[in-house]
């Protein structure tokens, strides 16, 4: 199941622990940002390097996916980042699994506005 493979994914997010993140990507793993190109990016080292500048950034962080559903060798998940760089993300994650190996992900996490954030389309209306 694809789904445990993720949780013992975050669960190694949590803990820090670099060598167990790595352990969880196969060797042809593309990262890939739809709307942001330039961060896609290849490899488990890649993604080791990636989680390092993180943790040293962000030692606080925690990282929850808080829905999830699985059909045939992808996840798709509802992630939540707490302490980012000084923020929270939040947003959707396709991870696809092979092997028992995260093959692909595809991001698609912003930084949570603050709750006073200005709507597009001016203020908000009022409901009866």
């Amino acid at each position: 199941m694809s789904t445990s493979l993720v949780e013992r994914l975050i669960r190694a997010l949590n803990e820090h622990d670099l060598n167990a993140v790595s352990a969880c990507f196969g060797p042809d793993f593309s990262g890939e940002w739809p709307a942001h190109p330039g961060r896609d990016f290849t490899g488990p080292e890649q993604v080791r390097r990636n989680w390092e500048m993180i943790f040293t950034m962000s030692p606080e962080i925690t990282v929850t996916m808080t829905n999830a559903v699985e059909v045939g060798d992808e996840v798709w998940g509802e992630w939540h980042y707490t302490k980012a760089a000084g923020q929270d993300l939040r947003g959707v994650i396709i991870i696809t699994v092979r092997d028992g190996l995260i093959r692909r992900s595809r991001f698609y996490m912003e930084p949570i506005d603050a709750a006073d954030a200005p709507v597009p389309g001016g203020p908000k209306l009022a409901r009866d």
